[in-house]
């Protein structure tokens, strides 16, 4: 099949963006936060995403109803991939003004436009300018025909007459069909820390430990455990030799990678939702693990993060910050050894 775009509307009123070559087939939330609500690799016919079982909110209701922003922020995540900016994590405080749960960006409907739509390639431009804070974000997304790999760039602006601070990363989320028992993890990270806070319902890790991956005393991370075995954990991958992870079915034969510059996303949240936690939004009935290529940690939102790690990032006025990232799919049945920067894959 020749790449196409097409736009959509999902229920009764989202406006979507479908692009596709004969490979992958990937659903962008044009009036969501520029979600990517499905990724799909066509060969197995099998969408990686998590889907929250509350679904989807319809736009027309608006997606700030709630009190507070991370209830608010959870009602609308209908599971897929966000990206998290100006903010990650709790609401705080920044110059002035509430910075959301998770950030601004990722609950704003965004502009597109198709920068070229032909039978060997599409790529879409997205783009957003944030309201409560002087940022612009872009984001480039690149499919070409007879290629596995989806080719994302991602740029945020200071539009201010000042310095400005931020956390930026994104959170994809994968689940069931893809997500299962059979599912190994592979990575070039060489720690896992544990977060300073989380304590969760059935979390394995001590509070505030670094861990050398994939060991957590006798657990292997790098195995997912089945849907009736419940955990939940927060940390944070780090110590990158280039920056790539990926995740393969052993039972489906395919799997998928991701890799990214980690000058300018130095970690990656390792977060873990295993039909465990009570109480809202996951009522112990969601099964879901994400892993964030992330600018900062802790996921404690931009004032913690300033206050414990420094490790936010700071523009000067009219000052842009680049990353790029390529998301592969490939078959194997026993995992990958490496991804480099151009997206290609070393098989086990």
């Amino acid at each position: 099949m020749a790449c196409k775009a097409r736009e959509v509307v999902l229920g009764r009123t989202l406006r979507a963006l479908d692009i596709e070559n004969d490979l992958i087939s990937v659903t962008v939330l044009i009036d969501k936060g520029a979600d990517i609500y499905r990724l799909i690799y066509k060969p197995s016919n099998t969408d990686v995403m998590w889907k929250s079982p509350w679904g989807m909110k319809e736009a027309a209701r608006g997606f700030d109803t709630a009190g507070d922003s991370l209830t608010a922020w959870l009602e609308a995540y209908a599971g897929g991939w966000q990206v998290l900016f100006p903010n990650g994590g709790f609401a705080n405080t920044y110059k002035g003004v509430e910075l959301g749960y998770h950030g601004e960006a990722s609950m704003a409907a965004w502009g597109y436009q198709l920068i070229e739509n032909s039978a060997t390639s599409v790529e879409l431009k997205l783009s957003l300018h944030l309201s409560r804070s002087p940022f612009t974000i872009e984001r480039w997304m690149r499919l070409e025909a007879g290629s596995p790999i989806l080719q994302i760039c991602e740029r945020i602006t200071n539009q201010a007459g000042e310095a400005m601070d931020c956390m930026w990363s994104h959170h994809p989320a994968f689940g069931a069909p893809f997500l299962s028992k059979h599912c190994v993890i592979d990575t070039d990270a060489r720690i896992l820390q544990s977060d300073d806070s989380y304590e969760g319902a059935a979390n394995p890790l001590t509070l505030d430990t670094e861990y050398m991956w994939p060991l957590a005393g006798d657990l292997d991370l790098s195995t997912i455990p089945p849907p009736d075995q419940p955990r939940d954990l927060l940390g944070y991958l780090k110590a990158f030799e280039t920056g790539w992870y990926s995740i393969t079915n052993r039972q489906l034969g395919f799997g998928i990678g991701f890799s990214w510059d980690t000058d300018v996303f130095p970690y990656a949240w390792f977060w873990q939702e295993l039909n465990s936690s009570p109480g809202f939004p996951f009522y112990k009935r969601s099964y879901v693990i994400a892993i964030e290529p992330a600018s900062s940690i802790p996921g404690h939102g931009l004032s913690a993060v300033m206050a414990s790690t420094g490790s936010h990032l700071t523009l000067q006025p009219g000052e842009s910050r680049e990353v790029e990232m390529k998301v592969v799919f490939y078959e194997s049945r026993a995992g990958v050894a490496h991804i480099d920067e151009a997206g290609s894959v070393r098989l086990k």
